[in-house]
């Protein structure tokens, strides 16, 4: 695939309010059809892969039921069906992967985990024909690599393990690299950073695909935080106790028990019997995001959840999350998720799944994308 450098950076999910690369552009609203067949998703394994990486998908799209059925259908496959190289040497553990890369050829999403440099090719035709077929396509960790190698993320952000980011950059100059978020979507496209941050992506794609309740829902049954946005730092410090055991949790429970109200900085505070400063510095690091910005976040998705689960009017959803106005909600939930309030309850009012429109596609011929 040539390279398309030339190509103007898309805005992506995880920039921050600072502003984009580019102007904001909505994605497509999504079109409500019947729950059916599950959404299909593959996972490639290119070796040397970590385990924990390549089971994500697995243990967290797998946690997802849409009316008591599963919402996906997830399949690991490499190029080399059989025994598979991994990161470390696995500490004693094997792993085996059945299934070839046929199993991409009906996947509706299209993960990549794993090597760093020197990608089997066929990988690479694997994923330009994904692309090419508008399927989405996804990385975590490291897999941003693999993406990168096939010219997928040439002109678009992207993400990976902070660790690695300078590297990615280094090797890929087309590449918009985010070392400080948790995971960005460019279009089709979405990377997130290492080990966790997967989890907080596959969350995203069931949000995408199915909802905030349904993603909430599959939250609990993986025992993960249930909505972590994309613009969280990677980097966040492991919070130390106060010296008199408290912690900020209880202020945040309070704050969602009232996001109907006009709370602010100071009443959180004083809820937490500190000054403003250090109420936002020990939030901060805590959680990632300002009070202000964690706020905003909870508003908007329990705006979802109304919108999702009731009938009310635009104006009391938008009182009823904290968000003032209609006109707000709009604002706010357009530039989270592309969609009007309007287009978002018709897209998820009932959960329903994105429409399962993936054909066979012939891959391409393989080719090898210079590092």
């Amino acid at each position: 695939m040539p390279a398309a450098a030339a190509t103007p950076i898309r805005p992506a999910t995880a920039v921050r309010p600072a502003g984009p690369v580019s102007p904001k552009t909505p994605v497509s609203p999504k079109t409500p059809v019947s729950p059916g067949a599950p959404h299909r998703v593959a996972v490639i394994a290119v070796p040397p892969v970590t385990m924990f990486d390549l089971s994500i998908p697995q243990v967290v799209l797998g946690a997802t039921f849409v009316a008591d059925r599963p919402g996906y259908e997830v399949v690991v496959c490499a190029a080399d069906p059989g025994p598979i190289a991994v990161e470390g040497g696995g500490g004693g553990m094997g792993l085996t992967v059945s299934r070839g890369l046929d199993a991409v050829a009906c996947a509706d999403t299209v993960t990549g985990t794993g090597a760093r440099v020197d990608a089997d090719p066929r990988v690479l035709a694997v994923l330009r024909a994904a692309a090419d077929a508008g399927r989405r396509i996804a990385s975590i960790c490291t897999g941003a690599f693999v993406l990168a190698q096939a010219g997928l993320l040439d002109g678009r952000q992207a993400t990976t393990y902070w660790v690695q980011a300078g590297a990615l950059s280094s090797r890929f100059p087309a590449v918009d690299v985010r070392a400080d978020v948790l995971f960005v979507e460019d279009g089709p496209i979405v990377t997130s950073a290492g080990l966790a941050a997967g989890i907080d992506l596959c969350l995203h794609l069931v949000r995408s695909d199915y909802g905030s309740a349904v993603a909430n829902a599959a939250a609990r049954l993986a025992v993960a935080a249930p909505a972590r946005a994309g613009d969280h730092n990677q980097l966040v410090p492991t919070p130390r106790a106060s010296p008199d055991g408290t912690g900020l949790a209880r202020t945040r429970d309070w704050a969602l028990a009232r996001l109907d109200e006009p709370l602010t900085l100071a009443d959180l505070a004083e809820h937490a019997h500190v000054s403003e400063r250090t109420f936002g510095r020990r939030f901060r690091a805590q959680t990632g995001l300002s009070p202000l910005q964690w706020l905003l976040h909870q508003r908007i998705e329990r705006a979802r959840e109304l919108l999702e689960a009731t009938d009310l009017p635009m104006d009391h959803v938008a009182r009823r999350s904290g968000l003032g106005s209609a006109d707000s909600l709009r604002q706010h939930l357009l530039r989270r998720t592309g969609l009007t309030p309007t287009a978002y309850r018709t897209a998820f009012a009932r959960h329903p799944r994105r429409e399962a429109s993936a054909q066979p596609f012939a891959a391409a011929p393989s080719s090898t994308i210079p590092a």
